[in-house]
């Protein structure tokens, strides 16, 4: 073999085909302007239907800042940007709500509220946006204390 030249096993590697990484569920769904749109229709139901009154009432009057949180943190946890926890360092769900008196009832609400938001939304694949609902309403439910 000449100097310099590739080993039969360098070779055959570099000509065998590449797969792409699976796409993340926070692409599949379509990225940052579809959970944007979902937390936009979320804290909408949230403020206006009277079903939510008392999951409404545990969050501040104003809900810019949770507006502008919650879409980064679904990123994150959807396998996107991790902007929210780099900015949240060892922040966690729980942590992050441990001063909420959370039970079955505003649990029950978080859940159905977030449904109904992904269900509303144009989402790039429905089947990826019905599993990330299944999974955020049943951690919705873990966290009642009663």
């Amino acid at each position: 073999m000449s100097a310099g030249a590739p080993s039969v096993s360098e070779a055959a590697v570099s000509k065998a085909p590449t797969t792409p990484a699976p796409a993340s569920p926070f692409e599949r769904v379509g990225g940052h302007p579809v959970l944007q749109e979902i937390t936009r229709r979320f804290y909408d139901l949230m403020e206006q239907d009277p079903a939510y009154t008392e999951l409404r009432a545990m969050h501040a009057p104003d809900l810019s800042e949770m507006r502008t949180s919650l879409p980064l943190f679904l990123a994150g946890w959807a396998g996107g940007p991790r902007d929210w926890f780099e900015a949240n360092p060892g922040k966690c769900m729980m942590s992050a709500h441990g001063s909420f008196a959370i039970n079955k009832a505003t649990a029950g609400q978080w859940g159905e509220a977030m449904r109904r938001a992904i269900d509303a939304s144009e989402v790039a694949d429905r089947e990826i946006a019905n599993a990330m609902a299944d999974v955020l309403e049943r951690m919705a439910t873990s966290m009642a204390r009663d």
